[in-house]
């Protein structure tokens, strides 16, 4: 199984920067690893739902983004170290949220804005943007 562990978040301003890491372990009883997934970034504020924040593709040469943080966040993929990333720049309070890395089997990056289309979750890390 696939094990996915988060790190890199915390307590910033209003208009600071983050990254924050996703280290990727182990292989699937079928064989796969981790350059065989796509890979995302969700987050989910306190009362509401997990949103798909980023995703990127096996290759790392397709992204995709919601259109909430398009053009300040980059997610970022290294599959010699498997390691995923998300590079958050001019951060909001609106951003505060636990985010999550998800690994999916899927091909299409679309798919991947539906949370329920990835196989395996890491824990989470706590982001949280003060004004």
């Amino acid at each position: 199984q696939v094990q996915l562990v988060e790190s890199g978040g915390g307590l910033v301003q209003a208009g600071a920067s983050l990254r924050l890491s996703c280290a990727a372990s182990g292989r699937t009883a079928s064989g796969r690893t981790f350059s065989n997934y796509a890979m995302g970034w969700l987050r989910q504020a306190p009362g509401k739902e997990r949103e798909f924040v980023a995703a990127i593709s096996r290759s790392g040469g397709t992204t995709y983004y919601a259109d909430s943080v398009k053009g300040r966040f980059t997610i970022s993929r290294d599959n010699a170290k498997n390691m995923v990333y998300l590079q958050m720049n001019s951060l909001r309070p609106e951003d505060t949220a636990v985010y999550f890395c998800a690994a999916s089997g899927a091909v299409s990056l679309t798919v991947l804005v539906n949370p329920d289309n990835y196989n395996t979750w890491g824990q989470g890390t706590q982001v949280t943007v003060d004004s």
